[in-house]
């Protein structure tokens, strides 16, 4: 018996010693991040022209009159959409000071849209095209009860170049648009600048400035967009009625400055960041009526 017991002990002390495997929990695989691919920018060659250089698509005009820019204060209608598959490139440069965004060389349409960008549409049928100017050719777009728009992704840095430049003209507005209310808010031309999402999903944290040529809202207005969806874009009217159809205005914007005031409750936006892309719509479908607009020459620039 006491034999036994010293065996039994033995043993005991003998498992005591031996190491347990399979003991420690795995950790878990860590889920794959994702992102989403931005609209292609367009690479095929362009011709450039100087910032200065005026443009006279179609006929003759009266000359073109230069905004200086307005006290910030405004947004508009933006539903953004999923990205194309196709990833962004960095924009070639003019120069050293300049990034082109919208420098046409041709008529040639992909899919609906000037090459390298994507045709979006909300409502109705587009009617778009390019149109040769002097030197370059510039966007056409017509509106009757729709709402449709051109994107590309485009990255710039605005703090190293803070400027946004561009040409645009109006032939007819849509009746009685105005910014201001959900039910008329439609505008014959749209410019909008996205950038960096600050969070997911980044359909509903992108932040966004809309340029916009309205109809009732006074020049120089600011502020929200009413659309569902809208709250992180902010509209700026810079032209309106008061400006005459026909006419080619050239505008000129302190991007960061507009992005720093009107963008400044957003969670996480940083205005030293890179631009997410860049955007032209026209739309009628709230007042059902019909616009038509053209606009090109869009460049950032450093000074």
């Amino acid at each position: 018996m006491k034999r036994m017991l010293t065996l039994i002990i033995s043993v005991s002390l003998f498992l005591a010693f031996i190491p347990l495997s399979g003991c420690q929990k795995a950790e878990e695989p860590k889920k794959p991040e994702v992102s989403a691919a931005s609209p292609a920018l367009s690479t095929s060659p362009q011709t450039a022209i100087p910032p200065s250089a005026p443009e006279q698509p179609g006929a003759p005009v009266a000359p073109s009159a230069t905004v200086t820019s307005v006290p910030p204060r405004a947004f508009a209608t933006y539903e953004p959409t999923a990205a194309p598959e196709t990833p962004a490139v960095p924009a070639k440069p003019w120069g050293m000071d300049i990034i082109r965004v919208a420098g046409f060389d041709s008529a040639q349409m992909q899919k609906g849209a000037p090459p390298g960008w994507l045709l979006d549409i909300k409502k109705g049928e587009p009617a778009i095209s390019l149109e040769r100017g002097s030197q370059i050719y510039y966007l056409h777009m017509k509106s009757n009860k729709s709402s449709y728009g051109v994107k590309n992704g485009i990255k710039v840095d605005i703090k190293e170049y803070p400027y946004l430049n561009w040409r645009w003209k109006v032939t007819r507005l849509p009746a009685g648009g105005d910014v201001r209310k959900s039910d008329t808010d439609d505008q014959a031309i749209q410019l909008y600048v996205a950038f960096t999402p600050t969070g997911f999903p980044e359909a509903l944290n992108t932040p966004v400035l809309g340029y916009i040529w309205d109809n009732e809202a006074p020049m120089g207005w600011t502020g929200r967009s009413t659309a569902i969806g809208g709250r992180n874009l902010r509209y700026v009217v810079v032209r309106n009625k008061t400006d005459r159809l026909g006419q080619w205005y050239t505008e000129k914007r302190n991007i960061y400055e507009d992005y720093r005031k009107l963008l400044k409750d957003v969670p996480c936006s940083d205005p030293a960041g890179v631009t997410h892309g860049v955007e032209f719509y026209i739309n009628t479908q709230n007042t059902k009526s019909t616009a038509e607009s053209y606009i090109g020459d869009v460049y950032f620039s450093k000074s």
